[in-house]
């Protein structure tokens, strides 16, 4: 090649790379299939060449801007009405089927995170029918950043696709349902971005100017794990350790003559499913035996497995059928045709476990199911052959605590505020959801403060000091449940200064005192032995009315009830709601005197009025209502919706 030619082709490769270098490059928010927000600004922002000329073409209308000395350019189009599609033109890029409507923020931790299939035994008809092109969904990929801010999310699997079955069954259960509701009352397009991670607290959620002055030690114990170099290093240690332990596992434990059909199993230790608890660190096995007559024999199953703790992997006659990875997940494993035979059928389960006690949770169901309804449990399918209580139970392999541990980043103070909030702003929404609060319940006295500056610094990142939040309470949940011995609940229980009732008063009074903040109360939407309850549909129609009452300015949607005034007469407390309630006996009030010492008092409802009587000598100091993890929550407005729990000062 003479050097003519090679100058050509350097030339052109030059110019190749500068033209590639001066495109317009736009957030991951900016995708074909988005929903824009009616009614407001609607901020459009990317990166350039330094001086570049940016042209937007939308509806037939053209805005240009110039990128800034860092690359950074903004046009914030007009407030329109909803429809579409519409097309976009960015300079070089082209944007399709565009709506305009209202578009939603959920986030928090795994309440968020459970998916369509989860919940889809509860919804089975409604949930085989999604399919609604102008409900769009989006999914914020996890990330985290020590190192301050970004200036983007990664890229997303789900990109802005419609709800239809097969795109939400990994997504959002209660983002889906929201969206589905919202769009069917207003008629108008329904975006709906969902940015959680589960178990995360709160703190991780909340910028580092809001922490720095009143919580400077939350920074610092951030900035230990802004050493990249210790968090590469822990983070291959433990990968290390766990392999090594697994491995170890694997070859000490005898898995293909425990799982299979033939292993003798006769002078196994029985067991009772109901009361059954071990503290043991490695692998445990357990089999039953089931008789399939002929009726059933060879047809597809589902084996309904209730919830384990922890980790477990189960076979049907030495086939691996399904397994889970942790505690929370219901156990629903499908058995395809042919499997079960006529006669003894074994099913074994291989438990292995790195801390605490193996156990079942006796509440769940534990059944075989048959038919074309075999995927609901509600109702309950028509066919269905129950397991017994009694298993067959031998030691797998015995091994050590497994060392070391998850660096667990999305644990730390501002890292998901960094990595996947702050880069959302300024997308034009509608509204934010705060679904969050199970990993703060153990310090709960914080909490309040930090959902105020989490609303704070939200607000501050989109300059919208009125933006809608509506924050979603604790559900009702015994986690003494889970500890492996499970426990009789009795009612009524002595009172207990319960840190999930602290949570949901710290969550009450924050959205109280903030006029652009609603609560959606769901103490009786939860479940006593599982912290991720399933009735997802009835929580976002609940989110709903309060935007409903927030953003739409709905004045005929009642809200849960509220204590408005307190009277003392004698022996008697008389409380004064905001609205009617259900009339009859109440459960779950207490009163204390000076000593601060709570004692269950009676109560009954009347109109909007609550008479409490006293079981002190003298008047009461201070009123509680519902101050347990897993109230019986029973007083109702005329709707149904549940007052929260509360603590007050009469004297105030």
């Amino acid at each position: 090649m003479n050097l003519k030619k090679l100058l050509i082709i350097l030339l052109a490769v030059t110019c190749v790379s500068f033209a590639a270098s001066a495109e317009v490059r736009l957030p991951q928010l900016f995708q074909s299939g988005m929903v824009m927000q009616r009614g407001k600004p609607i901020p459009v922002w990317g990166w350039a060449d330094k001086g570049e000329q940016v042209t937007i073409t939308f509806q037939k209308k053209t805005y240009t801007t110039t990128a800034d000395d860092q690359g950074c350019w903004r046009i914030d189009l007009p407030k329109m009405k909803a429809g579409g599609p519409f097309q976009m033109s960015i300079n070089q890029l082209t944007i399709d089927n565009i709506l305009i409507g209202d578009v939603w923020l959920l986030s928090g931790q795994s309440n968020i995170d459970v998916t369509i299939e989860r919940v889809y035994p509860q919804y089975v008809n409604e949930i085989d029918q999604f399919n609604i092109d102008q409900v769009r969904l989006f999914r914020v990929q996890n990330e985290t950043s020590t190192h301050g801010v970004k200036d983007d999310i990664r890229q997303t699997n789900i990109n802005w696709k419609p709800l239809t079955k097969q795109n939400a069954w990994l997504f959002s259960a209660a983002g889906s349902f929201l969206g589905k509701r919202m769009f069917e009352k207003n008629k108008v397009p329904q975006g709906i971005i969902v940015n959680s991670w589960g178990g995360t607290p709160i703190e991780a959620w909340i910028s580092a100017d809001s922490l720095k002055n009143d919580y400077p030690m939350l920074l610092k114990r951030m900035a230990i794990y802004q050493n990249d170099n210790y968090v590469r290093a822990q983070m291959q240690a433990n990968g290390a350790a766990s392999r090594q332990w697994n491995e170890m596992l694997n070859k000490e434990d005898n898995v293909e003559t425990y799982s299979s059909p033939t292993c003798q199993d006769n002078d196994w230790q029985t067991i009772n499913q109901d009361s059954w608890s071990l503290r043991h660190t490695g692998s445990i096995w357990l089999r039953q035996h089931i008789i399939i007559d002929k009726v059933h024999a060879g047809k597809p199953a589902r084996l309904l497995l209730g919830t384990l703790y922890d980790q477990d992997i189960t076979y049907l006659n030495g086939q691996q059928i399904g397994s889970t990875g942790y505690q929370y997940p219901p156990r629903r494993y499908d058995i395809p045709e042919g499997l079960l035979k006529e006669g003894d059928n074994v099913i074994a389960i291989r438990f292995i476990n790195k801390n605490g006690a193996v156990h079942f949770i006796p509440q769940k169901p534990y059944m075989l199911c048959f038919g074309d309804d075999r995927f609901s449990q509600n109702p309950m399918p028509k066919d269905v052959i129950p397991l017994g209580k009694e298993w067959k139970c031998h030691i797998g392999a015995e091994m050590p605590p497994s060392p070391g541990g998850d660096v667990s980043l999305q644990n730390q103070p501002t890292t998901l505020y960094n990595a996947v909030l702050h880069p959302l702003a300024p997308y034009a929404i509608s509204g934010v959801v705060w679904y969050q609060g199970e990993s703060n319940t153990g310090n709960p006295a914080p909490y309040a403060d930090y959902l105020k500056k989490l609303m704070g610094c939200w607000r501050d990142r989109w300059q919208d000091q009125q933006m809608p939040f509506c924050i979603v309470q604790l559900a009702n949940y015994d986690g003494r449940q889970q500890t492996g011995f499970p426990r009789p609940i009795v009612y009524p229980e002595e009172p207990v200064n319960s840190g999930w009732a602290q949570l949901r008063e710290a969550q009450r009074t924050a959205a109280k005192a903030d006029p652009y903040a609603a609560l959606a109360v769901i103490n009786d939407l939860g479940e006593t032995v599982d912290i991720h309850p399933l009735r997802k549909k009835e929580v976002a129609e609940r989110i709903g009315l309060c935007f409903d009452r927030l953003v739409f300015n709905d004045k005929k949607v009642s809200l849960s009830p509220e204590v408005i005034a307190t009277e003392i007469q004698d022996d008697k407390l008389i409380l004064t709601l905001d609205q009617p309630i259900q009339s009859g006996t109440l459960h779950e009030f207490e009163v204390a005197g000076a000593d601060g010492k709570f004692v269950n008092a009676t109560a009954t409802a009347d109109g909007n009025r609550i008479t409490i009587v006293s079981p002190l000598n003298r008047s009461p100091l201070n009123i509680r209502y519902a101050w347990k993890d897993d109230p019986k929550s029973d007083v109702r407005s005329l709707t149904g919706l549940p007052m929260s729990s509360f603590e007050l000062n009469i004297n105030k």
